[in-house]
């Protein structure tokens, strides 16, 4: 107990001339950072400027203003930047007048400054960072990739050598799939967004939940369906798939068009998708819900069960806007090695929220 009684009370004294040495130099911290931001305020605004120039000078080189028109632009530009310049630095030479004439302390963070600090003992603590405030850079001329999140739900099955759908062993609407991921798409040509390449990653969970009150079970290398001793309220296969999936993407776009930048949109446009994806299996559980002598039982067997360590396949999509009808089928077979070759197929609806 005197360890910590001792412990806190070095905090409090060191927490004490942290304060006293806070008071005595916050003021002058503060002018200096100010002072150093007027200098990066100059350079940014410039920096600015250029990019402005730059996508002006790809408009009249792309033919879609005149000479005369790019003059006047850049002239435009330049006089915005150089009254940004003028405004904030006058705001910056405001703050450092105040807190000159306030050396005992003084905690103004409005306009061009905003202080992130920890402030003990009132307003006079320690300032640790600035940062201005405001977003002055211009939009990019041009951007041809865009990332968003991918969502997709539906159902799953199997497809078996010489069996029909119909005679799967797996229940319809019971087994099911879920897809979780992230994609980034970039437009294929310069002038045109008729094409688009649609990568990055995603997570797959492949559900089979078994009919007739069978279980898997796996027997050395084989993995097979046998009938569970007890009456079963559920039985569930999941396999969790890590995937690269690849799409080219068709359909028409809308063009926007303002004075310093252009963008392609796909909202509420038809679009088609066709790819294909690989990866390998992360994770293979099996559940299990049953009843013994009246008392409920809950097993989860993480086993292999000889599911495929890579996984490879063909994918589709059908969407208007951001919802799809999506299919994906896994040319890898569910279970390696076996007599009798099992392949996952999967349809159901997709998401693509940017």
């Amino acid at each position: 107990m005197q360890n910590i009684t001792k412990y806190i009370t070095l905090i409090l004294i060191g927490l004490s001339l942290q304060f006293i040495q806070a008071q005595e130099n916050s003021n002058s911290f503060r002018i200096n950072t100010l002072k150093e931001l007027k200098e990066k305020i100059t350079i940014e605004e410039r920096d600015f400027l250029k990019s402005e120039v730059e996508n002006i000078m790809k408009r009249f080189n792309n033919g879609e203003i005149s000479e005369e028109k790019a003059t006047l632009l850049k002239k435009e530009a330049a006089k915005k930047r150089a009254l940004n310049i003028e405004n904030r630095t006058a705001i910056i030479n405001n703050k450092i007048a105040l807190l000159e004439r306030n050396q005992d302390g003084y905690n103004d963070n409005e306009g061009e400054i905003s202080v992130a600090g920890i402030s003990i003992g009132g307003n006079n603590g320690t300032v640790i960072g600035v940062k201005t405030t405001g977003n002055n850079k211009p939009r990019r001329y041009d951007r041809r990739t865009y990332s968003e999140i991918v969502i997709a739900v539906g159902f799953n099955n199997a497809i078996i050598e010489d069996e029909k759908i119909d005679d799967s062993p797996y229940k319809f609407g019971g087994s099911r799939f879920f897809e979780l991921g992230w994609a980034w798409k970039t437009r294929v040509f310069k002038k045109s967004n008729f094409m688009r390449l649609k990568y990055g990653f995603s997570l797959q969970f492949n559900g089979f939940k078994p009919t007739d009150n069978n279980y898997f079970v796996e027997n050395g290398d084989e993995t097979s369906l046998e009938v569970f001793p007890y009456d079963l309220k559920k039985s569930k296969l999941t396999i969790t798939n890590l995937v690269l999936p690849i799409h080219f993407e068709f359909g028409p776009s809308k063009k926007s068009v303002s004075d310093n930048y252009f963008r392609y949109t796909t909202y509420d446009q038809f679009k088609f998708g066709i790819g294909a994806y690989a990866g390998f299996n992360i994770g293979t559980r099996q559940k299990l819900k049953y009843s013994v002598d009246g008392d409920k039982v809950k097993d989860k067997l993480k086993q292999d069960y000889n599911a495929s360590n890579l996984v490879y396949g063909l994918s589709s999509y059908v969407a208007f806007g951001n919802v799809a009808v999506y299919a994906k089928y896994d040319l890898s077979p569910i279970f390696k090695d076996q007599l009798i070759e099992q392949n996952n197929i999967s349809l159901g609806v997709r998401f693509d929220m940017d």
